[in-house]
């Protein structure tokens, strides 16, 4: 199994708007599919969902994205466009792993790592970057460890870790990088007193291919049976993933069944192939 993996970012009503932000900022882009709940698109062949789920959650910094650009006029073009109504967390500068890069958050509350550098060096070049804050503080390692063990063709490729005098908790991962498939994500602990952690405003799709599949990542992944809903469950860490049929985007879209299909969903922990097809 090589699922696909991709983010889906919760808003409230501003799914389109900010689709059509990312678009016209990272390319090349392409919306791939919207509907007044969910809008689909491709930044540099990479696809992001974004959901119109209400106000019941809010992006943070747990998740970010790890964004290599090419050049500095593509860097600060990028910053100065996401940073209108949103906040820096790292000011755009020189640091030791970038001649020039920045951490914002924009008006919508996602949360991007712009850095300088060359996409083939990572082999794409949005990356979603994990931290591992409050009691998940230190748990950096055996979630890799964890995440690589449930998906095929994973790998770890590489940690650095706190030193002693790192103004962190020495031992503790500090970067890390692994492959889940073809999906590259980075990963880190911080002990700071941070007021956020993992919650559903951003999950992970898994595409699923059969019903062997679901069952396997479902009974794999979700550790929390009260966050079990829609094909939504959560991790030992707290990190949502959404474990899907691959065909539920054309059913969700095909004329006269769409409502049959979603009502269907709504009423399932684990999503059933054969029941959303005869619905």
């Amino acid at each position: 199994m090589n699922n696909p993996i991709y983010p889906c970012l919760w808003f409230d009503g501003k799914a389109k708007e900010a689709a059509l932000l990312y678009c016209s900022l990272f390319g090349p882009s392409a919306i791939t599919s919207e509907s007044p709940l969910v809008v689909t698109f491709e930044l540099s062949g990479q696809k992001f969902m974004c959901l119109n789920g209400g106000p019941y959650f809010t992006i943070n910094p747990s998740v970010s994205f790890y964004a290599v650009l090419e050049t500095e006029a593509e860097v600060d073009h990028a910053w100065q466009t996401l940073l209108e109504g949103g906040s820096v967390l790292m000011p755009l500068d020189r640091y030791d792993w970038s001649a020039k890069y920045g951490w914002l958050q924009d008006r919508f509350g996602v949360n991007w790592q712009l850095s300088l550098g060359k996409t083939e060096e990572i082999r794409q070049k949005f990356t979603p970057t994990l931290m591992f804050t409050g009691d998940q503080n230190g748990r950096a390692e055996t979630a890799i460890r964890f995440y690589t063990s449930v998906f095929e063709a994973s790998s770890v490729a590489g940690i650095l870790r706190y030193a002693p005098g790192d103004n962190d908790v020495a031992g503790n991962i500090k970067h890390a990088q692994f492959r889940l498939g073809e999906q590259l994500f980075m990963a880190m602990d911080s002990s700071l007193p941070h007021p956020f952690s993992f919650n559903e405003a951003i999950s992970f799709v898994v595409e699923c291919e059969t019903q062997s599949e679901i069952d396997y990542y479902w009974e794999k992944l979700s550790a929390h049976p009260d966050a079990e809903q829609c094909g939504w469950l959560k991790d030992p860490f707290g990190l949502s993933w959404q474990i899907v049929p691959a065909i539920l985007s054309r059913l969700m879209n095909e004329p006269g069944k769409a409502e049959r299909v979603t009502a269907a969903l709504l009423k399932m922990k684990k999503l059933n192939i054969e029941a959303l097809k005869n619905a």
